[in-house]
């Protein structure tokens, strides 16, 4: 491994740090013949997004044995093309008002457990919730004993830096104790309850016109259900590529979703003057934050959160097939470009004093794709992305309507390493009384709440 490789695998953020003025947008990780760039040069990252025909996306060494070799996150060709045709209709679009009743049932749940002068792990609460929502979404119900063990098992691989190191290293072992045979004995156990939760052994579903089968109690389509089909252009799937899609659903729809709604309630409860303008926008409506015309400043806080603390780190490892020109550079096939998201949103000549937290960046008109990148581009963008705003609009507009929040340990406001991604430390909360009933505070004056990372 080059040094390059090493310092941006295992310390991650002090690598970033260091590259952050790096003015090329682009960073050598591997030479050749294991090529690899690290890029976050605008016109770069336009490039490759646009000719994504002439890459191949690779596996991850941290995710690949967790969402397994079949998973959709990291297919091509044909394959990744029908994954987005049959899952992609279901996460936007009308589809996306189905499951505001999801959203909003789980959230109030959520809400409930939380009562005035208690404190809570914000990280944790918020990866049940949205595990909760997207295993309605996948499943059609989100049980416990399913949710639970799945969570139980996500934390013991990924949960901190340790494990997540003793899981990719401590390999092949044979028959020795060790971390690896556990994960893997626990991901049968996973298995075997998703595959169970997905084929119910109720009457069988009605269907859509059309032919599509419907969710439960003849509601909308669940993925599960559109995946066990056995439609064109999937087919029939066997049991290990449908746990594999399914695992994939449930982790990819969660545990970003849940760090960015952590940092979006994090950067709010730093931010008062924003917090302030927040709370007018939704005393001025009923709206539940799933219009954005009507919490455009709400929207905008979102955006903001994900620009300075996006929860992936980078949008994948994609491989040449064939010679190419990267900014008329030539690179030749097999070499390995990694957009880097979390560069790309600190470049000071697009977000100007990056390190402050600003919704008013995303007030005016749209950012462009090659600038702006949280869920990643081109064919790869994630199929979730509507998805995961509306969440976190949804979520952030009932905790602040509910709930004044206050971090009692906001030194660990630091991004931790989880497997691939950034998630936010160990963050405790207070919970308040509502302050929307109690009145809020006179807005402070103009620059205070100034917050650099």
């Amino acid at each position: 491994m080059s040094l390059n490789k090493y310092r941006f695998a295992l310390r991650t953020r002090s690598f970033l740090d260091a590259h952050a003025a790096d003015r090329t947008g682009m960073v050598e990780l591997s030479p050749a013949p294991d090529r690899q760039l690290l890029v976050w040069n605008p016109e770069a990252v336009g490039e490759i997004f646009r000719s994504e025909q002439r890459m191949v996306l690779e596996g991850s060494d941290t995710l690949g044995p967790l969402v397994g070799e079949h998973s959709m996150l990291f297919a091509n060709g044909q394959r990744h093309a029908a994954y987005r045709k049959v899952v992609g209709p279901a996460l936007r679009g009308r589809r996306l008002a189905a499951y505001r009743g999801v959203i909003t049932e789980a959230t109030d749940a959520a809400l409930g457990s939380l009562t005035p002068g208690t404190t809570f792990s914000l990280p944790e609460w918020t990866r049940a919730l949205t595990l909760r929502i997207i295993g309605r979404i996948v499943l059609g119900h989100a049980e416990d004993e399913t949710l639970g063990p799945f969570t139980k098992w996500v934390e013991y691989a990924l949960g901190s830096r340790a494990r997540t190191l003793a899981y990719r290293h401590l390999r092949g072992l044979g028959p020795l104790p060790s971390p690896w045979r556990t994960f893997r004995r626990d991901r049968a156990e996973i298995v075997r309850d998703l595959l169970r939760a997905s084929r119910p052994e109720e009457s069988p579903k009605p269907r859509e016109p059309g032919g599509k089968a419907a969710g439960r109690a003849g509601g909308p389509p669940t993925i599960a259900g559109l995946l066990t089909s056995g439609e064109e252009p999937l087919g029939p799937m066997g049991d290990e590529e449908l746990s594999d899609q399914l695992i994939s659903l449930l982790f990819a729809g969660h545990e970003t979703t849940a760090s960015a709604i952590a940092w979006t309630l994090f950067w709010l409860h730093r931010d008062e003057r924003v917090r302030h303008d927040v709370l007018a926008e939704l005393e001025a409506t009923t709206d539940d934050g799933s219009t954005t015309e009507a919490v455009p400043l709400l929207n905008a806080v979102c955006q903001e959160a994900l620009r300075i603390s996006p929860p992936a780190t980078v949008a994948g490892n994609r491989m040449l097939t064939s010679d190419w020109r990267l900014l008329d550079r030539p690179e030749p096939a097999g070499t390995r470009l990694t957009p880097c998201i979390a560069l790309a949103h600190r470049s000071p000549e697009i977000y100007p004093d990056p390190g402050r937290f600003d919704p008013g960046r995303f007030l005016g008109a749209p950012r462009h794709a090659q600038e702006y990148l949280p869920f990643g581009g081109g064919t790869r963008r994630c199929l979730g992305a509507n998805l995961a705003m509306l969440e976190m609009r949804m979520v952030v507009a009932a905790v602040l309507r509910r709930h004044d929040l206050r971090c009692l340990n906001p030194e660990a406001a630091v991004p931790h390493l989880r497997g691939p991604a950034m998630g936010p430390g160990p963050l405790r909360m207070a919970v308040g009384g509502c302050p929307m009933r109690a009145g809020r505070p006179p807005a402070p004056p103009s620059g205070e709440g100034e917050v650099r990372t």
